[in-house]
């Protein structure tokens, strides 16, 4: 992939995360796809996926800063919500927190092969002292 390919089907996929299109996550992710080392595959991806919703109604993944060296795309994502409950572990429970993510995603074959996510759990527990 061309850096300008991979970053176009980045923000496809972003887009798809955002829409909650599930039936075209397969279009973005492996099906051997790994999140942090452990194989989850497309299904426990989606899974994964569906279930950060259900936590946060308002879920938005605002991609603030992109940077691609194919096979690899980096960025860092912000995020304004309110979890209805825990969220990581802390007791949000309604409250608005702001956070963001730094995550690299590998490309194979044009889709999300292998994905490592660092998300800012301190700046959510700061917010709720």
């Amino acid at each position: 992939m061309t850096k300008d390919q991979i970053i176009a089907a980045y923000t496809g996929y972003i887009d798809c995360l955002n829409r909650q299109d599930w039936g075209n996550l397969h279009r973005f992710v492996g099906n051997d796809a790994t999140y942090n080392g452990e194989v989850v595959g497309l299904e426990g991806y989606r899974a994964m996926l569906v279930d950060d919703f259900k936590a946060i109604p308002d879920l938005f993944f605002n991609v603030t800063r992109i940077a691609a060296d194919p096979p690899v795309i980096a960025s860092r994502i912000a995020f304004d919500c309110k979890p209805v409950g825990e969220l990581f572990g802390l007791p949000v429970n309604g409250r608005r927190v702001r956070f963001t993510e730094n995550v690299f995603y590998e490309f194979s074959g044009g889709r999300i092969q292998n994905v490592w996510s660092v998300i800012d759990k301190a700046a959510i527990a700061t917010q709720l002292r």
